[in-house]
């Protein structure tokens, strides 16, 4: 293990954490001012590395939105983009998804592997948005989480990009980055959410979430990070869990859409 810039021992996070931390304790030992102010400082860098952060699918309504993140789960983004211009112009409301021809639905989701459950998934969603909100997405977390297929992290990606409403969105980038960081120790996403909003100001919420995720694709990979490539390496906890070597590291980086 190697030591950051930063003075922390660096270290791979357990994958069994406690699942409570006493409220006087924090992740790294440090006390609770000296985390936000580092946890802030790295999203402050991270905003500077990556300007042009923002949600990686495609979307012009909320609807649109709501469904391609539905259909994005094990898939990539790509993927998914290559597909919705088809799908939107096909279906352009609600109403339309829930009355589809599953035949016809599943050719035109066939890239995305799954397509029969996602074709079910996406008409059972048309049909609750008919059936309880006028064919309307609604812009309420608690409403949101009732529709068929739709969790928390799906949540509040739409809220966040599509109505304005700050939230967190936990994926399995996030995920890991919170932990590597320091902010939490928590693999249950609904903890993660609500420790990380600790550290931060709320209207921050929604693109610290892009911020994080986009260096999680491009940099600090689930299995070789580019430690040595990092613009928070200095403040990162668990720094020397990936290859530290400025020119090896430069070239595990990756640029454009992660595919």
């Amino acid at each position: 293990m190697g030591v950051g810039a930063g003075g922390y021992a660096a270290r791979v996070p357990t994958t069994k954490p406690p699942t409570t931390t006493p409220p006087t304790s924090t992740p790294t030992g440090e006390s609770r001012v000296a985390l936000v102010r580092r946890a802030r400082r790295i999203d402050r860098l991270l905003a500077e590395r990556y300007p042009d952060a923002k949600a990686e699918l495609d979307f012009t309504t909320p609807l649109e939105l709501l469904v391609a993140t539905v259909l994005s789960a094990q898939t990539t983004d790509v993927r998914v983009n290559a597909t919705t211009p088809i799908l939107f112009g096909r279906y352009p409301d609600a109403a339309a998804y829930a009355s589809a021809d599953p035949a016809e639905l599943e050719q035109i989701l066939g890239p995305l592997g799954f397509f029969r459950a996602k074709a079910r998934a996406v008409i059972g969603l048309g049909q609750a948005l008919v059936e309880r909100f006028g064919g309307e997405v609604p812009a309420r977390m608690a409403d949101l989480v009732t529709l068929p297929g739709v969790g928390r992290k799906t949540a509040n990606v739409v809220l966040g990009n599509a109505f304005g409403v700050p939230g967190i969105t936990v994926d399995t980038h996030f995920g890991r980055l919170a932990r590597r960081f320091g902010w939490t120790t928590s693999d249950d996403p609904v903890k993660v959410e609500h420790e990380v909003g600790g550290l931060f100001p709320r209207k921050d919420w929604t693109m610290l979430s892009h911020h994080v995720v986009w260096h999680g694709r491009r940099i600090c990979h689930a299995k070789r990070p580019a430690c040595g490539a990092c613009p928070v390496a200095s403040l990162c906890p668990s720094y020397g869990a990936g290859e530290t070597d400025p020119v090896a590291a430069a070239k595990l980086v990756k640029t454009g859409p992660p595919r």
